[in-house]
């Protein structure tokens, strides 16, 4: 992108254009660089490079470069319309680049004529290593649930049995995600227990990835996951030239040969349909907008997608007479439904979340903006740093809804002071579900001592006047006269790494 003389580049997460984004302002410099999501832009004056999520991309540029990363997300239910609309619509003036998994190649070349496709294969191997219980899995390993309990049981047991795990949630935010996979990074802890977040945009220094799941609730149903869906995250396991294996572990049956060859092998079976929806919107009624919705897909290969989060929103309020009696007009109407972009960070009942987009649509149709007390009390509500994991992470998709409201053009009387307050907010809720998370799945004494003893360097120990041993500045026991007391709170490994430091 930087070789052009501007360029737009669309990501699949907020954390991973977030990353793009400073490797980017590395080369050209912070002046240079916009970064534009839903929930934070930065838009320097002049910027010639804007690194987006794709839903934030603009539906048209001129820049002279164009790139869509993931491009294989144009086939999933919920997002995929947004990936396709980008695809088949956004164009660079010099230079149009597409990446994705191989599974896309044969539909593109479908649906975009004449279309030059480079491969890049994988430079290391990714061997199937069969099940291995919980206990018995080897440093360096991702652990892989699909919900929230079952990722925070794996690890606790990991904190019991190894010392600490780092936990990667979908929900988190990106600098609560980042610190987390900064903990496995360093080595403070070996162990990293995921949901599917990891398979994209995160770079892990694993060895092994492990499935204690391999069903998961799509928005839709339960299902087993794909094959391309697994590959996409035991691919994570060594990376470059390093070699990685996967495996299953807990209650997930092996899997069976030919699902192991299609995934060491990268073979798996094209997208043969793209989610799509028009973008072709009629603003002159309600009606009409719902009525073009629903347009079916105009070829072969795409296919309309399912009545996403929005056009649920813009249904449930199309039979609110209040609404209804606001928006008859095309700029109401408009309004109305970039008033139900707004995401459902809180993942909470359609009704309740049409029933907030109405508050907000209310005030920007009468007042001309959300109306500042409102916008206070709403705000104030999520900014407290007490309560439990759940708690916190609760107020961080309150927060982040409010973040939203205070990044879109006009919505807000005082737009940069609630920009401000959000991310503040944001950033010290945050840091809170970080010390939580590792409060809980780390155990800080039984990491550091089983660290050192794998390093097999000597542990620096002191002994207080008092008789306290502390190796490392963790308490380990007490000596009285020639006896050494262990500490008797420890117990299963950490009570062997405390015997072992200790004699060391």
């Amino acid at each position: 992108m930087v070789a052009h003389e501007s360029g737009v580049i669309g990501l699949p997460l907020r954390l991973l254009a977030r990353e793009v984004y400073a490797r980017v302002c590395e080369k050209v410099g912070v002046h240079k660089v916009a970064l534009i999501t839903g929930e934070e832009k930065i838009q320097p004056a002049g910027a010639r490079y804007s690194v987006c999520t794709v839903e934030a991309m603009p539906r048209e540029t001129d820049a002279a470069f164009v790139a869509i990363d993931e491009v294989q997300l144009a086939g999933d239910l919920e997002r995929g319309h947004i990936f396709t609309d980008r695809i088949l619509h956004l164009r660079g003036r010099q230079e149009t680049l597409l990446l994705g998994a191989a599974t896309m190649h044969g539909i593109l070349q479908r649906l975009l004529k004449g279309i030059s496709v480079v491969t890049r294969p994988r430079l290391s191997h990714l061997a199937y290593a069969g099940s291995k219980k919980l206990t018995r899995l080897p440093r360096r390993t991702a652990i892989v649930a699909f919900s929230a309990d079952e990722v925070y049981a794996i690890a606790e047991l990991i904190r019991r049995q190894q010392g600490g795990a780092a936990v990667v949630l979908g929900a988190l935010s990106p600098r609560t995600r980042n610190a987390q996979v900064a903990l496995f990074q360093s080595g403070d802890v070996d162990y990293l227990v995921a949901t599917d977040a990891i398979g994209m945009g995160l770079n892990l220094d694993l060895d092994h990835v492990a499935f204690a799941q391999n069903r998961k609730f799509d928005g839709y149903q339960y299902r087993n996951l794909t094959a391309a869906e697994l590959g996409q995250i035991a691919g994570r396991a060594g990376r470059h030239l390093r070699d990685g294996t996967f495996g299953v572990t807990g209650q997930v049956d092996p899997l069976d040969e030919e699902l192991v060859q299609k995934i060491e092998g990268h073979d798996f079976d094209p997208v043969k349909v793209l989610q799509w929806r028009t973008a072709d919107f009629d603003f002159s009624s309600l009606d009409a907008l719902k009525r073009s919705i629903e347009t079916n897909a105009p070829v072969e290969g795409l296919t309309r997608a399912l009545p996403a989060v929005d056009a649920q929103a813009l249904e449930h309020l199309s039979r609110d007479e209040e609404i209804r009696s606001l928006a008859t007009d095309a700029r109401r109407v408009a309004l109305l439904w970039e008033a139900c972009a707004l995401p459902d960070y809180r993942k909470i009942a359609p009704a309740q979340h049409a029933d907030l987009i109405a508050s907000i649509y209310m005030d920007l149709a009468r007042r001309g903006h959300v109306d500042e007390n409102y916008m206070a009390e709403q705000v104030r509500r999520a900014d407290t740093t007490d309560g439990d994991i759940d708690t916190l992470s609760h107020r961080i998709a309150q927060i982040r809804t409010w973040t939203f409201v205070s990044n879109r053009p006009g919505w807000l009387a005082d737009q940069a002071h609630w920009q401000e307050k959000t991310r503040e907010i944001e950033d010290r809720l945050s840091d809170a579900l970080h010390e939580r998370l590792t409060k809980r799945f780390v155990d800080r004494r039984t990491s550091v001592l089983m660290r050192r003893l794998r390093e097999n360097t000597m542990p620096e120990a002191e002994i207080s006047p008092t008789g306290t041993v502390l190796v490392e500045g963790h308490h380990v026991g007490e000596v009285q006269g020639f006896r050494f007391t262990a500490d008797q709170s420890a117990g299963g490994e950490d009570a062997k790494a405390v015997r072992t430091a200790a004699q060391k």
